[in-house]
């Protein structure tokens, strides 16, 4: 620990410069370079070949998708929120902030989030497909927050 006195006289420059020659651990930046990639589509977007693995992340199945051209991995709808909040919600963005919270609190203890963690770590990249029209307020943007807090 440094006094007064030799902070004052200079010593915490050469304290700090000792500092930037401790090396840096690579592993740690291993790690992070590989964690899986999580993003969100909307279903009615053609499928690329970088989605990864492909999750269907609604309750109900979207309207004028054919099951067979879908082209997705698993349908995912234990993850969706609940049919009395998301009826609540009704897309109304005055309601996001309300949405979140009580959709997160639902998602904690949720087994199926602990399975789709479990799958989405087997992958590079997973695509969360939702059908709802609004890219910004929807459950997908959600619970894509709340998954990459398990991943780390």
């Amino acid at each position: 620990m440094l006094t007064v006195n030799e902070y004052s006289t200079g010593k915490i420059k050469r304290a700090t410069n000792f500092l930037n020659l401790v090396p840096v651990r690579s592993d740690l930046n291993f790690k992070r370079e590989n964690m899986p990639v999580i993003q969100i589509k909307r279903i009615y977007e053609p499928p690329e070949e970088n989605d990864g693995f492909r999750v269907l992340v609604d309750r109900l199945w979207p309207r004028g998708i054919k099951k067979e051209l879908a082209h997705i991995d698993i349908w995912m709808k234990e993850v969706a929120p609940a049919a009395d909040l998301r009826k609540w919600f009704n897309h109304e963005p005055e309601k996001w902030a309300e949405f979140s919270r009580k959709y997160t609190a639902g998602l904690k203890d949720s087994d199926a989030v602990k399975k789709l963690v479990g799958m989405i770590r087997k992958h590079k990249k997973t695509t969360l497909l939702y059908a709802a029209h609004d890219e910004q307020h929807n459950q997908a943007v959600v619970l894509q927050q709340f998954l990459k807090t398990l991943i780390k």
